[in-house]
């Protein structure tokens, strides 16, 4: 697959390293305390935290994964996007966020420790690291993999300059550095898969020469349909109660409404309403990135016949088009983009993990009461240690044809468990301490048995990535159950110690951090919420 990449390409390459690293020093100077360091000095407005918000999650993985879905499912990747990511993410911005802005918490975790227990919070603290390590690992070996291909760059060099970059910007300015880069990294993603895209199109004869040739593959005609045979025969094996309860509700909101790689960009804004705002932001862009993912990905299948053999995985959908697709010059932007959309990614894993590490795990529970100055370098240290560590983790993707299975697993474990803990805390006050901690371990457990289950073949979920739709509804399942019952037998928090943190129960004494403008109609989280669910579901009217 090497590319035929010339010194104007490598050119364009060296100068967005140049940038990025320019940012990292840049930001450098406005860190004084570890809040600027973790949390960017909560002062940033919503579109700089929404872009950062989309781009944080429009990874590596992200691109190579969904094209690769796309390649292999068709149409029916779209529910990642419509269904599996925009209600979450109005519903983050209009129900969740001002629990977590307004108490003033530094994470996901902390906000557990107050609604919950020191248990609770460790607990998620540590399978939130361990996640994160994994998932930085995934970003980091996806992009290894494409540079050695595409520009022959030797594995060891592709992984260490690409970790190296994200370490230096991110040790600088912290989370202050990721944001703007990120901002930078989203429309350098755009520049360099909307050509790839386009002339994809323009190669298969269009959509409706793309539709045609989609028919007469392996996909045939479900591969153009999104709900149609989901109740029998479709290319995911999928049924719509796994669609919509599996994906749509449990992983989706498990995903974005607890995840603090996510949540982190949303509480470095610089008000409530712009915290709100964040995640709402982000959906409108959310609700078309399927055009350059999944798009190509169905190009990518019908353009090269033995994609999806053991000699070519569906992950190199992308790479494929870019090496015979795109001149040089765009072919650089495109090779920067990739670059990019790796760095956004781990540099959102990365930043979560330092905070997450530092707050929760370090200074609640090993080293107390120390001053800031000895967290902000704890901080620096745990970012070198998490870079290491995805390192070193990495290569666990490699026996994954398909990296965005292997992730959803993952997600299955980790967020669908966490989820129920905290949407049953957030919304019943009578849940106790300790059911908060017995809920959420025996649901990331039940994750665990239902995947293992699969893979050893004690249960057929169809595909790998319908088992973790199920394995994600278990969880769920599981969590509420051990929550209600382990409720029934201990004795709950008092009322006065939940005000802020359950929903029905304000805090009294939070003052009204609005600034002038925020009452304006385009500001509304509400009303832009609204009209992002109006927009995705009637995208949904074009396929079905």
């Amino acid at each position: 697959m090497r590319l035929d990449v010339n010194l104007l390409d490598y050119l364009l390459i060296a100068l967005y390293f140049a940038t990025v690293l320019g940012i990292g020093v840049a930001a450098r100077r406005r860190i004084s305390s570890s809040l600027d360091f973790f949390l960017a000095g909560r002062g940033l407005p919503a579109w700089i935290t929404g872009l950062a918000f989309v781009s944080a999650n429009l990874g590596a993985i992200e691109i190579l994964g969904m094209a690769a879905n796309g390649a292999q499912y068709g149409a029916m990747t779209v529910h990642y996007y419509w269904i599996g990511a925009v209600p979450a993410m109005v519903f983050l911005g209009l129900v969740m966020m001002p629990f977590y802005y307004r108490s003033k918490v530094r994470s996901v975790p902390e906000f557990l420790r107050k609604r919950f227990n020191g248990a609770t919070q460790l607990l998620n603290a540590i399978t939130f690291a361990v996640a994160q390590i994994l998932i930085a690992g995934v970003n980091l070996y996806a992009l290894a993999l494409v540079m050695e291909a595409l520009l022959g760059w030797p594995l060891p060099v592709s992984v260490v300059v690409s970790a190296v970059i994200v370490l230096s910007y991110i040790t600088l300015g912290g989370l202050s550095s990721a944001i703007y880069n990120e901002v930078l990294q989203f429309f350098v993603i755009l520049a360099g898969l909307i050509p790839l895209t386009v002339l994809g199109l323009m190669k298969v004869g269009g959509v409706s020469g793309l539709f045609e040739k989609v028919r007469q593959s392996a996909l045939g005609e479900g591969g153009l349909h999104t709900w149609a045979g989901t109740s029998g025969d479709n290319p995911m094996n999928a049924h719509w109660i796994g669609i919509v309860f599996g994906l749509g509700f449990v992983l989706s909101f498990g995903y974005w409404t607890t995840n603090f790689a996510e949540v982190q960009r949303a509480l470095s804004a610089r008000n409530t309403n712009a915290a709100r705002l964040t995640p709402i932001v982000a959906a409108y862009p959310k609700i078309f990135i399927p055009l350059v993912t999944v798009l190509p990905g169905m190009i990518a299948l019908v353009l090269f016949s033995d994609l999806g053999s053991p000699g070519q995985p569906y992950n190199n959908a992308i790479p494929l088009l870019m090496r015979d697709l795109l001149p040089n010059g765009v072919l650089g932007v495109a090779v920067t983009g990739l670059l990019a959309s790796f760095m956004a990614g781990m540099a959102a894993n990365i930043s979560g993990f330092n905070t997450v590490f530092t707050n929760d795990i370090w200074q609640a529970h090993v080293k107390r009461d120390r001053d800031d100055g000895y967290y902000l370098r704890v901080g620096r240290i745990a970012t070198v240690a998490g870079v290491a560590l995805g390192v070193g983790t990495a290569f666990i993707a490699a026996g994954y044809s398909n990296i965005m299975n292997y992730l959803q697993a993952l997600f299955s474990f980790f967020n669908a468990p966490l989820f129920a803990t905290f949407i049953v805390g957030l919304f019943w006050k009578r849940m106790t301490p300790w059911a908060g901690f017995w809920g959420l371990l025996s649901g990331t457990l039940a994750a665990f048995v239902s995947y293992i289950s699969f893979k050893a073949g004690l249960v057929d979920f169809g595909t790998e990535l319908n088992a973790s739709f199920w394995g994600a509804g278990i969880a769920f399942a599981v969590d509420v159950v051990v929550s209600v019952v382990v409720t029934l037998v201990t004795t709950a928090k008092p009322v006065e110690e939940l005000r802020g943190l359950v929903y029905g129960l304000s805090a009294v004494d939070l003052e009204d951090d609005a600034l002038a403008g925020d009452k304006k109609w385009y500001r509304s989280p509400v009303l832009l919420g609204t009209g992002a669910l109006i927009l995705a579901a009637a995208m949904y009217g074009v396929i079905l």
